[in-house]
Order: structure tokens, then C-alpha cells, then sequence
């Protein structure tokens, strides 16, 4: 038999394992160490109240036979796209229920929707960027080109003349860096992909720390990307649901290439490969979109943004290069003394017990950085910073 030989083109591990390796080695030869993670993304408070009575809810239905639910549709149950198509519709978005689908998270919507388009196009992948991008295109042996995102262009690379490829992937707020694209930004790559055939995969997984409403939260804000955008987003990050699984994405009807519609395609597979996301926590997600939910959620979202803000304020005391911090969970920092990124890693460790994100494992640019982020503890958070500090 043949197998997938674009897997040895994969670096050995994922980088959260990495990490997590190198952080149980440090404690196992440091038991008593009082380690403080601010690595990896995952969130800390607890789901909202609204969820969570959702939820208990739907468990009890599912125990009575009249109430009982099998099998539901693959696109997701029609009370919780009626209640996306709200949250957009007060960002001025008019969304058909038909062009939303329910998934278990943008991490898988992101790798499976490549199933939809030819292993001859090429990705256009920013760099620093969300390991999952390139990495699923490279099992998938597609050819990759990096955008080069830097300082200089506070991480926001944009289209030129000699800007080519085929599907193009835009995370804004930005995993690593935080930085998050103005509407003319936006503007820039939406016309470039329509002239193009382009297709843009718009990660909005962060929209819901965007504290300026300026700023796009969704790219169909952008007059003419509903012809050539797809939107993933998730609610890991917006409403806690990173153990419980649930995310939408979007893709208009009027979004064709090749003749098709990507949207019709995007059903077919969904009904071929996926059997939708459990009714209850469906329910606990409706919840998070009413008056109540988006209330609570906002509080827990505040909560991060206040953790960041003190991140930022400490690093911007101590002259310390970064950005992020505003509207993202993020910080990403440059590394003193001329480190490298594996090396301050190791230093934070071993000198401070904090641990950070190497920005290598982001991508070439990402060399000489760290990401730090705001979904800790706000004692741990305080306490890493002040060990950090102690550090300068």
C-alpha cells in the first residue's frame, strides 16, 4: 500500500507538544517549581451561566422521550444559526441561514475545507502565523507561499502586483501578534482575491476582543467578500468553549470558482464526513447569543483584556518591543539580549517558572519573539509579570 508521504514533510511534533514536553521535563527534575503557564491559548473562567442552564436543559430533554433528539442536521440546528445570523445581522451582515454551518471548532473547519479545493493551488500564508495553516496544507502537498509579516508593516502584510497565490488565509485580531487590519486593509486584499479567483480564509476566531468599532469584526463588512471570502469562527475563545467544542462557518451562496458553488460543495462534505455537533451543546451555544449570554460573555472577555492591558503596561514601563495586548488575548514580544526564541523560552523558565510561546514555532519571522498570552489567572498573571520584570 501507498500512504501519505507529505506527512515527512511535517516537522516531528506539533509545537504545543513541544512545549508541554519541555515543561513536564523542567518539573519533573523540578517538582517543588511554581510554574505559571502563559503559553498555550486556552481560556481559565468558566463557561457563562447562560450556557451553562442551556445545557442542563437540554440534558434533561434528551432523558424523556418527548423530548428525546437523534441524529441532527449536519449544518447545525436551525435556533443557533438563527441566532449567528442575529449577532451578525448588529454588525450591519445579512447572512441566509443556508450559508452557516455549526462545526466543533475553526481549528477543523480551517484543515477540513481544504477538502475543497485542488492540491495544485498554491496557499498564501502569512508569517508568523497559526501553525494549522501551513501544516495541513503540507499534508495535503500543497504549495505554500509566505507573506512576510514584520514590524515594519505592524504585522499586517498586504497585496501587491507580484502578490500570487490561489487561497489566501487572513487571521485578524492576528494569532501570534494581535495586530488586527483596519476596513481599508481589508479592503485591499478582498479586491485583490476578486480580481484574483482568489479564495480568502478569514480565521475571526479573536473578532470578539475587537474593543473599537472601527474595526471590521467580520470580513463581510467589506463590500465585495461574499465573493470570494469563507469565515470560520469559533466560540473557544469568545464564550470558553474550548473543552466543550463548538464553532460556524460561513460561506455565501454567491461564492463560486471553478463554476461551483463552494457553499454547495462545502454541504456535500459536511453531510459525506460529519455528524454535526451534540443538540445540548448546540443549545449551551444559542444561549451565549442572547441579551443575557453576550452580557456575560463580554464580562469574562473583559476580564482577559484587563490581563493583557497588564501585561502590556509592565512590558511598555520596561521598553520592551511588542504588540498586541489591545484587542487580542495576545502579546507578542521581542526577545531581549538578542535571544532566540527557544532560548528566552528556556530563560523565562528556568529564571522565572513563566512559560511563553517560542515565536519560531510561528513561522521564519516569528524568530526572535515570544507570545505571551492573557488567559491566565489575574494572580498568576500579576505574579508572572512581577518575576519577569525582576528578570530586566
Amino acid at each position: 500500500m501507498k500512504i501519505n508521504e507529505n506527512y515527512k514533510n511535517l516537522k516531528e511534533s506539533y509545537l504545543f507538544s513541544d512545549i508541554a514536553r519541555k515543561v513536564n521535563d523542567y518539573k519533573a527534575k523540578n517538582p517543588d517549581a511554581d510554574v505559571i503557564r502563559l503559553g498555550i491559548g486556552d481560556v481559565t473562567l468558566p463557561l457563562c451561566k447562560s450556557a451553562v442552564d442551556a445545557m442542563v436543559k437540554a440534558s434533561l430533554e434528551m432523558g424523556k422521550k418527548e423530548t428525546f433528539r437523534g441524529y441532527g442536521d449536519e449544518q447545525g440546528y436551525a435556533f443557533l444559526r438563527e441566532a449567528i445570523a442575529g449577532y451578525y445581522k448588529k454588525r450591519g451582515v445579512e447572512l441566509d441561514l443556508s450559508e452557516i454551518f455549526i462545526s466543533d471548532g475553526a481549528k477543523s473547519d480551517l484543515g477540513n475545507m481544504l477538502d475543497l479545493f485542488g492540491a495544485d493551488n498554491t496557499a498564501l500564508i502569512p508569517d508568523p502565523v497559526y501553525p494549522v495553516y501551513v501544516d495541513t496544507n503540507v499534508m495535503a502537498g500543497r504549495s505554500i507561499s509566505f507573506l512576510n509579516a514584520n514590524a515594519e508593516n505592524a504585522f499586517l502584510p498586504l497585496p501587491d502586483e507580484n502578490t500570487r497565490g490561489d487561497i489566501v488565509y487572513i487571521c485578524s485580531p492576528n494569532n501570534p501578534t494581535g495586530a488586527v487590519y483596519t476596513r481599508g486593509g481589508l479592503k485591499k486584499w478582498v479586491d485583490w482575491a476578486n480580481a484574483c479567483d482568489a479564495v480568502i480564509l478569514f480565521d475571526a476566531a479573536y473578532e470578539a476582543f475587537i474593543g473599537d468599532d472601527s474595526l471590521p469584526h467580520s470580513i463581510y463588512e467589506i463590500e465585495g467578500a461574499r465573493t470570494c471570502a469563507i469565515e470560520v469562527c469559533s466560540l473557544s475563545k469568545t464564550a470558553g468553549f474550548t473543552g466543550t467544542r463548538c464553532g460556524y462557518t460561513v460561506v455565501p451562496e454567491t461564492l463560486v470558482r471553478g463554476g461551483r458553488s463552494l457553499r454547495k460543495m462545502w454541504l456535500r462534505r459536511q453531510t459525506t464526513k460529519f455528524n454535526g455537533v451534540p443538540y445540548i451543546v448546540q443549545r449551551g451555544a444559542e444561549a451565549v447569543f442572547t441579551e443575557a449570554g453576550l452580557h456575560e460573555i463580554k464580562e469574562n472577555i473583559a476580564y482577559y483584556k484587563e490581563n493583557a492591558r497588564i501585561i502590556a503596561d509592565a512590558l511598555s514601563r520596561a521598553d520592551v518591543r511588542f504588540s498586541g495586548g489591545v484587542h487580542s488575548p495576545y502579546i507578542w514580544l521581542k526577545c531581549p539580549e538578542g535571544m532566540t526564541s527557544w532560548e528566552y523560552f528556556d530563560f523565562l523558565l528556568k529564571r522565572a517558572n513563566v512559560v511563553g510561546t517560542p515565536g519560531a514555532g510561528f513561522g521564519k519571522n516569528g524568530e526572535g519573539y515570544l507570545r505571551l498570552t492573557a488567559f491566565g489567572d489575574r494572580g498568576n498573571v500579576k505574579e508572572a509579570v512581577n518575576r519577569i520584570m525582576k528578570l530586566k
